[in-house]
């Protein structure tokens, strides 16, 4: 039968030796499998299986690979022979197309990479931040924080409670050098964080940590919680410039790369011109 002669080789699946490729052999006998006049050759497939696989996984993945590329080569064949020349050439159109917008975007990426400036300053920041305000409202809530989780029974908690609660940074400092004694904590309040990340940590309501509060304190069984919240952003607020400069650099650099764009193709179509490359009629 046309479509069915698919040849592999017997002891393909009987040794280990499967997945060793001896270079001096002749390429016959690295061929496993047949369609027609496609052949498969163990050197097509033998990098994409697991490595240090078991010998049994190892036969079992090889011939479902074997089995999906014959199934492919057939249905490739009678997908070719039972199309209209119509369809055909649609498909090769298709084909040209994709592969003319591929080379033509890896091009353009490389020009990109190499001309565009990602240099952003803080004024540009600033004054993009400051032009665009209303589309940067928050969808979450945002706070800063200070939190720190022990152990009920640690050593010195009097003490630890009351380095907590102070805003001496030398206080803090001392709080620090005790962090391995610590379930977890953290100290940084500068910066703001997103609400619900913080409640996977913390034991505490959504509305108790929307308050700003000095200091407030919870004891489970597995210890005691300490919280100071400094600030916090409700939804629809806008967000501050920290929160959003990533996003802010990404738009900044997204903006130039397409005015970039536009730049090398007009000086590519101006270039064509003053060659005689390229004529209007």
């Amino acid at each position: 039968m046309r479509y069915i002669a698919i040849v592999c080789c017997f002891c393909f699946f009987l040794s280990c030796d499967l997945f060793k490729i001896h270079k001096k052999e002749p390429s016959t006998k690295e061929i496993v499998a047949i369609v027609n006049t496609e052949k498969l050759f163990k050197t097509d497939f033998i990098n994409v299986l697991p490595k240090n696989i078991h010998k049994i996984d190892s036969q079992v993945l090889a011939k479902s690979y074997i089995q999906d590329w014959a199934i492919n080569k057939l249905l490739l064949e009678k997908a070719k022979n039972n199309s209209s020349s119509q369809t055909m050439s649609q498909i090769n159109d298709l084909v040209k197309g994709y592969k003319e917008s591929l080379l033509i975007n890896n091009y353009k990426e490389q020009l990109v990479k190499q001309k565009l400036d990602t240099v952003i300053s803080e004024e540009e920041l600033n004054e993009f931040y400051s032009s665009n305000k209303e589309n940067f409202k928050l969808n979450k809530e945002l706070i800063k924080i200070k939190f720190l989780h022990i152990d009920t029974n640690i050593k010195d908690k009097n003490k630890i409670l009351s380095l907590f609660k102070s805003d001496d940074i030398f206080d803090l400092d001392e709080l620090e050098k005790q962090e391995l004694s610590f379930k977890f904590h953290q100290f940084n309040d500068s910066i703001w964080r997103e609400l619900d990340n913080v409640l996977l940590k913390l034991p505490f309501s959504k509305e108790k940590l929307l308050k700003k509060t000095k200091f407030i304190q919870k004891q489970d069984s597995i210890g005691l919680y300490l919280v100071t919240v400094k600030d916090v952003l409700k939804r629809n607020s806008i967000a501050p410039l920290s929160y959003v400069s990533p996003t802010i650099e990404q738009m900044i650099l997204h903006n130039r790369k397409i005015q970039l764009i536009r730049k090398i193709e007009k000086t590519i179509i101006k270039d064509a011109t003053q060659n005689n490359n390229f004529k209007i009629y």
